[in-house]
């Protein structure tokens, strides 16, 4: 028998769930050796969409909230469809198989890659100013967004996290599918999730209200959390 999965009701019903699975994990595992001497946890939200999730995470586990910025790089047919993605100042990080697939190279995606850049680096301007990236070193950090469809965009940000050497790294997402999650178990310590569906389409599918988010929205969670 096919298991049924339920959908969240909107972003904030997730994160305030996600943000309690988040708490007793690190609850849980405050004792381990690599966690003594960890400070407050950083929680890092992928804009847009998970900044609402993020922002109930950071609350309920008293960490400090940041942004990461992410771009996919979607196929040139439909774009829609992620085939890499871009994390802050780092490297394009591509999915070989869908490449394959499409039978497309990187160098097929190199103007794509630099108008995601453009766009990357306005996102970062107008949501930190003239703040740098936050510095993730020694620390153990939460990484966030609303769900894994391919995962692409959160490999990208993992892999970004995981050069800065944090004591731990966390993934935490309220839906995944299950292809996406294991895809990108190696790139982090652990990954948190409240469902696993399968079949799995999008994320959207998966909220009653899945409203898009603008850059207003973002700086309205940033600047509450930073009172």
């Amino acid at each position: 028998m096919r298991r049924s999965y339920r959908t969240f009701a909107d972003r904030a019903t997730a994160g305030g769930e996600l943000a309690e699975l988040v708490a007793r994990h690190l609850t849980d595992t405050a004792g381990a050796p690599e966690a003594r001497h960890a400070d407050r946890p950083l929680v890092l939200g992928l804009p847009r969409g998970g900044l609402p999730i993020a922002a109930a995470v950071a609350e309920t586990v008293g960490g400090d909230l940041d942004v990461l910025i992410v771009r996919k790089i979607g196929s040139p047919r439909h774009p829609e469809f992620g085939v890499g993605a871009i994390a802050e100042d780092g490297p394009a990080e591509f999915d070989h198989d869908a490449l394959q697939y499409l039978g497309l190279t990187p160098a097929d995606l190199a103007v794509i890659v630099e108008r995601e850049r453009t766009e990357l680096r306005r996102r970062a301007r107008r949501y930190r100013g003239e703040r740098p990236a936050p510095p993730v070193a020694g620390r153990t950090v939460v990484l966030v967004d609303d769900g894994l469809a391919t995962g692409v965009t959160a490999r990208a940000a993992a892999r970004w996290l995981r050069a800065r050497r944090p004591l731990r790294l966390i993934l935490a997402i309220p839906v995944c599918s299950s292809q996406a999650r294991d895809a990108i178990a190696g790139d982090t310590d652990v990954v948190l999730y409240l469902e696993a569906p399968d079949p799995f389409w999008s994320v959207g599918q998966w909220y009653d209200s899945f409203e898009q988010l603008t850059d207003d929205d973002v700086d309205q969670f940033l600047t509450h959390r930073a009172r």
